[in-house]
């Protein structure tokens, strides 16, 4: 097994990220973390401590802002000289379930910044310094809609598939070194994600999961852990995670 290491975590402030980072914390791992929400990351880091992280330390960012992402880096490394052994690059987000015709260009713009553009950014900030000290484990949240798609979900599945592309291809590139990498790839979680989507309305967002058994943070958060916590040689490549109410992202039993 990994001995504890330092666990950086992008969209810690809630659901998966938040619930990686307890994960982690209840294992003895010191923890770098961010979101925009600075504010809940501060109420975070006090519970992360009580569970028995050594250290936690907390940066407001963005991943849409290049350079609140180049700071939140830069902090984590000088808070972090010996730098860190685990990636989780949670942020990300779907907005709305328009059909291409009627997705504005801010939808776009939104998805495909955070979920796109703002993943590679983090994984330019933090892939020279592993690749410098020759280890670490990339952690990147992907989705079932990284290789599915449905009705109203263009560019979020875009998005997703984008980034299994990257993940699929770093993995060639980083043959040869003892950088880890792993896709998690969920179904339906219930978390923060169906309210982000729906513009807070929780009514629509409960509707998500009526008649059914969603997965949990909790449960994410395990399966990253277990992947982070394999001995260095062993590589988790991919993990997908469903419901056992969901077949795939267009058949969901109901009851």
């Amino acid at each position: 097994m990994t001995p504890p290491g330092v666990a950086c975590i992008t969209g810690a402030s809630s659901g998966i990220g938040a619930a990686t980072a307890e994960e982690f914390a209840r294992h003895g791992w010191a923890i770098a973390m961010g979101a925009r929400r600075n504010g809940t990351l501060k109420i975070l880091a006090a519970k992360l401590l009580e569970l028995g992280s050594p250290k936690v330390f907390h940066h407001q960012l963005d991943v849409t802002s290049r350079k609140s992402v180049k700071d939140f880096a830069a902090a984590t490394a000088a808070e972090f000289p010996g730098g860190i052994d685990a990636l989780v690059n949670n942020a990300g987000l779907a907005v709305g379930t328009a059909r291409l015709s009627q997705v504005t260009d801010d939808e776009i713009d939104q998805v495909i910044d955070t979920n796109v553009k703002g993943a590679i950014a983090i994984l330019r900030a933090f892939l020279p310094g592993m690749l410098d000290r020759n280890r670490g484990h990339i952690i990147n949240m992907g989705s079932v809609a990284g290789f599915w798609v449905y009705e109203g979900g263009s560019i979020y599945a875009a998005s997703k598939h984008a980034l299994s592309a990257v993940t699929r291809t770093l993995r060639l590139e980083l043959n040869g070194t003892p950088i880890r990498i792993t896709s998690i790839d969920p179904g339906m979680v219930e978390t923060g994600f169906s309210e982000v989507r729906f513009g807070g309305d929780q009514e629509k967002a409960a509707a998500v999961y009526k008649g059914m058994t969603p997965l949990t943070a909790l449960d994410i958060a395990e399966c990253i852990w277990f992947a982070a916590s394999r001995p260095a040689h062993v590589n988790i490549d991919q993990m997908i995670l469903m419901p056992v109410d969901q077949a795939s992202v267009y058949k969901v039993h109901r009851r």
